[in-house]
């Protein structure tokens, strides 16, 4: 499997107690989901952002059967596994690892998260939901131990079903993680000001 390099930016891993790992949508990159660190109360995080292939996560969407996405969505999962063992390689603990993402990334988070369910210092996903044409809960295991998860969504979204986002909070929540989840009417596929603010409330500004 081809491997992108994980970018970074912020705080040196050497000299950081907290990574922040964020995950770009379909046609995005890197450095555009890096840039959204600007908004976010992480002024002495380490942040590191893998890069898709071709700039997309998986080539189907995340309402597809899940084998329909392989084995992309596998390497997928492997690429933010590799972010996660980049910040526990230098004494970040999960307890102090959050994870962000949009659209495609945000699905990718709830994903690994939930395949990985641990106390991580916390997860934004913002216009996102567990992946597959249904959900399958045999493939989440684990106990969040309290850790603060905050779902932000459209409805109507072109891409994302209101009705997944609110299910996979439930999911979560049934993994012991502390879920808000907040559907906006009308607000349309990207991220406001408005989310951003919440994330910061209920992660970042939280962050020991």
């Amino acid at each position: 499997m081809h491997q992108e390099p994980i970018r970074s930016a912020g705080r040196p891993l050497d000299s950081a107690a907290q990574a922040l790992i964020l995950l770009h949508g379909r046609g995005g990159s890197a450095a555009d989901i890096l840039s959204l660190a600007q908004h976010l109360h992480v002024a002495d995080f380490a942040l590191l952002a893998p890069q898709a292939t071709q700039h997309t996560w998986y080539p189907f969407s995340f309402l597809a059967p899940p084998a329909q996405n392989e084995p992309w969505l596998s390497d997928a999962l492997v690429a933010v596994g590799r972010a996660v063992a980049e910040a526990e390689r230098h004494n970040i603990r999960k307890e102090r690892i959050y994870l962000l993402g949009f659209s495609q990334g945000a699905c990718l988070t709830l994903e690994y998260v939930a395949r990985h369910a641990a106390r991580y210092g916390g997860v934004a996903a913002f216009t996102g939901g567990l992946i597959g044409d249904q959900l399958y809960p045999a493939n989440y295991t684990g106990d969040f131990s309290g850790t603060p998860i905050y779902l932000g969504s459209s409805d109507p979204d072109p891409h994302v079903p209101a009705e997944r986002v609110r299910a996979s909070a439930q999911l979560l929540r049934g993994l012991g993680a502390a879920v808000t989840e907040q559907i906006y009417p009308n607000m349309g596929h990207t991220i406001t000001a408005q989310e951003i603010g919440e994330a910061n409330r209920l992660l970042f500004d939280a962050a020991p």
